[in-house]
C-alpha cells in the first residue's frame, strides 16, 4: 500500500503560496525550524498544534535475534519521540460524538 506523502519541495511550494512569499524563503523557514527542532530536541521542542519532540530513556531489555532465534540484551539507550497534540489528533481524526 503506497501512500503519497508530499516531498520537501511540495512543502516548500504549499508554504511559498499560503504565505505569500518566495520559495527560497519558504525553503530558509523550513530548513531552519528542523535545525532548530534538532538543537532543542535535549530539552523538549513543541511545535503549537502539531506535537512535542522529546528524548525518551529507553530501559535494557531481552529480544531476540531474528535470524538465529536466540535470545540477546538489547542495550540502555535514549531515543526522540514525536508525540502528537491532541488538536492535531482532533484535526485528523475528529472524535466519534
Amino acid at each position: 500500500m503506497a501512500t503519497n506523502s508530499m516531498k520537501k519541495g511540495e512543502i516548500v511550494d504549499h508554504l511559498a503560496t499560503k504565505v505569500g512569499t518566495t520559495k527560497k524563503v519558504a525553503n530558509q523557514f523550513l530548513d531552519e525550524l528542523v535545525n532548530l527542532s534538532y538543537k532543542e530536541a535535549k530539552k523538549d521542542f513543541t511545535i503549537p498544534g502539531l506535537g512535542k519532540l522529546t528524548v525518551v530513556s529507553r530501559k535494557k531489555r531481552v529480544g531476540r535475534n531474528p535470524a538465529t532465534g536466540e535470545s540477546m540484551i538489547i542495550p540502555a539507550k535514549k531515543v526522540l519521540k514525536f508525540k502528537i497534540s491532541k488538536h492535531a489528533q482532533n484535526a485528523v481524526y475528529p472524535p466519534n460524538k
